[in-house]
């Protein structure tokens, strides 16, 4: 026996232009029905919350399925998988497409060589999920727009729930972004981990999507834009500040990667900060407020 529930949607040419949109999603547990073979023209993210089954690939190898669990279908790739008989499994699923889904290839989020991936947890996918079924009541007029955002949802909360992923990120990610603004060279950082260079590049395409110099620009570049909008320092002390003893170096760094230079930058998103700037973030019992001052009172009686 088991249970079924789920729409598809047909987003417009208009929407697919968002990035990603949803094509269906759906609820389903209990001994399941086998699905395929066959091959499909989207891409599908199968969610196994718990249960066990099995799955094949385009090698024909049967490789078995314990969840929580991710089922990774990819266009024009042939499968088959379902769950074991006896024991069926809790399942969730989202059919998805759109021009963004190479870019998530490339960053990491979607990777059609391992269909098979092993999670920690499903409670950030499953709220994703949950985002997209509420939103597909009838006559939702906002339906394509809110379940497309939430595929983007479920792409980052999949990737954070990997099995091989730490809760507390990854040790080598946080050590360069600790270490970014220190004026070493990729191949010192890697040393620093005992690792070649070669081996620190596979370690940050996996984990972060770009190579090392990227993740360490896009740190550098970040606290750079924070100190030019909310303090007064000189482009030079800024530019030594996130790792650059040459300021002309950084500003043309700066304007090649921003698409504007570090004064005019200064310029449009210059602020005055109240109680001056800081770069913790703060905790969500503790939200930033801005007090504003209330109007003057009358003046003091004159004595």
């Amino acid at each position: 026996m088991y249970h079924t529930w789920m729409r598809f949607f047909t987003p417009s040419p208009l929407h697919h232009r968002l990035g990603l949109v949803c094509l269906g999603v759906g609820l389903q547990h209990g001994a399941l029905p086998t699905v395929g073979p066959r091959t499909l023209d989207h891409h599908v993210a199968v969610v196994i919350n718990s249960g066990t089954g099995w799955f094949t690939g385009p090698d024909g190898r049967r490789m078995p399925v314990v969840g929580p669990s991710l089922i990774w279908l990819t266009p024009g790739t042939p499968h088959h998988y379902g769950a074991d008989p006896g024991t069926g499994w809790d399942e969730s699923f989202v059919d998805f497409t759109g021009p963004a889904t190479a870019t998530y290839t490339e960053l990491g989020y979607i990777e059609p060589d391992r269909p098979l991936v092993p999670l920690a947890d499903t409670a950030g996918p499953r709220a994703a999920v949950g985002r997209m079924v509420r939103a597909a009541r009838r006559g939702n007029p906002l339906l394509e727009v809110e379940t497309g955002a939430a595929v983007h949802e479920l792409l980052v909360a999949l990737r954070r729930a990997r099995a091989d992923v730490s809760p507390d990120g990854d040790p080598v990610l946080q050590a360069l972004a600790r270490d970014a603004f220190q004026p070493l060279s990729v191949a010192e950082h890697a040393a620093r981990h005992g690792m070649t260079p070669a081996e620190l590049r596979t370690a940050v395409r996996r984990g972060a999507g770009c190579s090392p110099k990227d993740y360490l620009l896009g740190i550098r570049l970040g606290r750079a834009k924070e100190l030019l909008a909310a303090t007064d320092l000189p482009v030079a002390a800024v530019a030594r500040r996130v790792g650059y003893d040459d300021p002309a170096y950084f500003s043309r760094l700066f304007a090649r990667r921003v698409g504007t230079a570090p004064v005019r930058f200064r310029e449009q998103q210059g602020r005055n900060v109240p109680g001056g700037w800081s770069d913790r973030v703060p905790g969500p019992e503790n939200p930033p407020t801005i007090i504003t001052p209330g109007p003057a009172g009358p003046p003091p009686p004159a004595g």
